[in-house]
């Protein structure tokens, strides 16, 4: 009885160490997401202002 109260303390030390990992990866992709649709939406932003001045200049 005693070796299976120690065997379900080491998996749950385990799992515990396992979550905050999984925690850590999820952080990990939720801010390069962040980051790369930032990217995009000024980069998109940027040329978007440049196609209205290059038009302005036209006329």
């Amino acid at each position: 009885m005693k070796s299976v109260k120690m065997l379900l303390v080491g998996l749950l030390i385990l799992s515990a160490s396992g979550c905050a990992e999984l925690k850590e990866v999820g952080t990990v992709i939720g801010h390069t997401t962040r980051d790369a649709t930032k990217a995009i939406g000024h980069a998109s932003r940027d040329a978007v202002n440049s196609v209205k001045e290059d038009m302005s200049n036209e006329e």
